[in-house]
């Protein structure tokens, strides 16, 4: 038999991807990009009145989307989103871990509280979320965690508690790799984007964009699209020999 012309392996149609943190920003890029690959989505966030937007955005695309309030830091709520996708769409193929926070509190300042709610969303809450995820998913399905450079790097803000917590994000997708991809079939990579637009980004001082972007062989930020490319990539058969692996979508600058 021929093969299948390369650009169906990248197609994702009857499929479901849950995206988390899809009220805004990257999430939403993520749905939208998932929809025109073929998918239906489950979308979850905290701030459930904006879901209907990306809902939208996903049903101009001819996909069906399910928008449902999610808190990832509590085990209860990413359970919940599953068990409603499942009823919605009978299966799980996709999960795109994007919910996420951030902060920039000097060391010396921050507070426990403070530096365990960005673990609790950005690490812990991706646990739970591929937890839920895991359990139901069939043989070929994929997990992208939305990691960060600042795992693999720094970039001159104090951010201890983001960087460790994307720099675990990084340690736990090898480790289900592991466990999940030989025995369940289940692949699990992550995405470490450079500096895109999101609202994280609004809230960092005027010029430090501009001042990071002599790090960037590209010279530029990214483009959303372009990072929600890749989150298709690793979602479709196209990637279905790579797992395990932290993929760095930066302009370079973790070369440079």
């Amino acid at each position: 038999m021929p093969a299948d012309p390369v650009l169906d392996l990248f197609r994702l149609d009857g499929k479901v991807a849950v995206v988390t943190g899809a009220s805004s920003g990257l999430g939403v890029a993520f749905a939208v990009a998932f929809a025109e690959a073929g998918a239906d989505l489950a979308l979850g966030a905290r701030r459930e009145d904006r879901l209907a937007d990306t809902a939208r955005l996903v049903e101009q695309q001819g996909r069906r989307a399910l928008t449902v309030g999610t808190d990832v830091a509590d085990p209860a709520s990413c359970d919940n989103l599953v068990a409603l996708a499942m009823e919605e769409f009978g299966r799980v193929d996709v999960l795109v871990n994007n919910a996420g926070v951030g902060t920039a509190v000097p060391a010396t300042r921050e507070t426990p509280d403070q530096f365990r709610q960005v673990i609790d969303v950005n690490l812990n809450g991706c646990y739970w979320m591929a937890q839920a995820c895991g359990r139901v998913m069939q043989p070929g399905s994929s997990i992208i965690n939305i990691s960060s450079v600042l795992g693999l790097t720094t970039a001159a803000l104090p951010q201890a508690a983001y960087a460790s917590s994307k720099a675990g994000l990084i340690g736990m997708t090898r480790d289900l790799a592991q466990q999940w991809t030989g025995r369940k079939g289940i692949r699990v990579n992550a995405i470490a984007p450079g500096f895109f637009e999101s609202e994280m980004t609004d809230q960092y001082p005027p010029g430090y964009l501009e001042s990071q972007q002599a790090r960037i062989p590209t010279g530029r930020k990214g483009d959303p699209r372009e990072l929600a490319a890749t989150a298709v990539f690793l979602a479709s058969p196209a990637a279905g020999y790579i797992t395990g692996q932290t993929l760095a979508v930066d302009g370079g600058m973790t070369i440079a």
